[in-house]
């Protein structure tokens, strides 16, 4: 029975202080590579989401103990028993990725160096996303791997992998990772040159177990493995706080009237704050308080009040920080003064959907005025949003878009095709209920 949110104009404030899931960035590579080292590792609140709960499943279907105390619905520590970069077993094909694009990508990289063969496959959705990006260097480096024009599954071969020096025409996360995953199972030093700023966790991560990564410019160098291959110390890692996840009920505070909410514990690496840099450049009340550094990454808490937004525009290497957060930014500019823009942003149709498309088209049904560009948007604000009945797409970071839209509409907000969002955010609802919310999950 398909899921779908109803929700209702919000008539008081939101307030209160809340937690949001761990960051999925952080916890799909944790299982990776904690699954590759020597000994235990622990892992705190770990995000027990759709697309992160993929790869714990192919990490057991790797042969990997995983001890999980199911904390909350939002928060599992796991203990992971590490077997050693060679350590996997030959898995049945196919290995199931679900939704999980990111999985599908950083475990490419890791399978590309295995002394077996491996099939990576998802959703159907997943199946459309490209994969070139990541195949291409990877057969660079010697991987044997096949698709389907350039989509999943991928099929991987043992081979022999060589270090490349690598040029991305376009800062990505994945691509760089999985190189340098690779990387670890390959001879001589493997580099990556990127462009602009991308998510660092990869490095982060393999520098706390022992790795020497490091950056000189826009280069990222993994050195030559020592003899006998590399040794990945077991982590101790208390998982951030999603700053993706965080940003839909700072959206929310930031619109709402006379609104003020605190989020603890959010990730703060600089990588991912873009979303704060554009509800700043909007006037948004934001601050950030008791800072502090958890496994290599840096913490602290948010504070969000209502203001009076004015519009802004976002480029260049914003948009790579704040990518995933764009959909609900653009519900913020419904409600500032002046036209807001988006540029630089071609990356957004190559998502789960093509969000530029499909988020002009269902916001369009409630009033918005925006305009699609070949690698962007731009919002008309403020304006008057009225109440309708839209569709999440199957994609989680839409569905809750849509969900914040229906906090200031006038009229009845039905969001179809719901229960995606908990892709990446379990007890979503639940906890917008608890700072005062008027939404709630309906079956249809």
């Amino acid at each position: 029975m398909s899921k779908q949110l109803l929700i209702r104009p919000q008539k008081t404030p939101l307030k209160g202080i809340i937690s949001v899931p761990g960051d999925k960035s952080i916890s799909h590579r944790a299982v990776m590579l904690a699954s590759l080292a020597e000994g235990t590792s622990v892992i705190r609140r770990w995000l027990p989401a759709g697309d992160t709960l993929a790869t714990l499943q192919i990490a057991q279907d790797l042969g990997v103990q995983i001890n999980i105390d199911k904390r909350s619905d939002i928060a599992w520590d796991l203990t992971i028993e590490g077997r050693g970069l060679h350590g996997w077993q030959a898995p049945q094909p196919p290995l199931d990725c679900r939704n999980a694009g990111t999985g599908m990508r950083l475990l490419a990289g890791l399978l590309a160096g295995q002394s077996f063969p491996s099939v990576l496959d998802g959703t159907e959705q997943l199946r459309k996303r490209p994969m070139r990006r990541i195949t291409d260097p990877l057969s660079e480096m010697g991987a044997k791997i096949s698709s389907e024009n350039g989509r999943a599954p991928l099929t991987i071969s043992p081979s022999q992998l060589q270090g490349i020096a690598y040029r991305m025409n376009v800062a990505s996360a994945q691509v760089k990772s999985a190189i340098l995953l690779a990387g670890l199972y390959a001879a001589g030093e493997t580099r990556v040159y990127q462009p602009g700023p991308a998510r660092d966790h990869t490095e982060r991560m393999l520098q706390a177990m022992g790795v020497p990564v490091r950056t000189e410019g826009s280069w990222i160098t993994l050195p030559e493995s020592p003899e006998g291959g590399w040794r990945l110390r077991p982590l101790d890692l208390t998982v951030p706080a999603d700053p993706s996840s965080a940003a839909f009920p700072l959206v929310a505070a930031a619109i709402v009237p006379h609104s003020e909410i605190t989020i603890a514990g959010v990730g703060l690496n600089e990588t991912r704050t873009g979303i704060l840099d554009m509800l700043q450049a909007m006037g948004a009340e934001l601050t950030v308080h008791n800072e502090h550094v958890s496994g290599g990454e840096q913490l602290g808490d948010l504070t969000v009040s209502f203001s009076e937004l004015h519009s802004a525009n976002v480029s260049g290497n914003t948009v790579v920080r704040g990518i995933d957060e764009l959909p609900v930014w653009a519900i913020a500019t419904t409600q500032a003064a002046g036209v807001s823009q988006v540029s630089d942003a071609a990356e957004l149709r190559v998502k789960e959907v093509d969000r530029i498309s499909v988020l002009a088209g269902e916001l369009q049904k409630l009033g918005v005025e925006i305009a699609e560009s070949a690698d962007g948007f731009s919002v008309a604000g403020p304006m008057r949003l009225f109440g309708g009945e839209v569709d999440s797409h199957d994609d989680h970071r839409l569905g809750m878009s849509l969900a914040v839209a229906g906090l200031v509409t006038h009229g009845l907000t039905l969001v179809h095709d719901a229960g995606c969002i908990a892709d990446s955010f379990p007890g979503f609802v639940e906890m917008m209920q608890s700072l005062g919310a008027n939404m709630a999950w309906v079956e249809q």
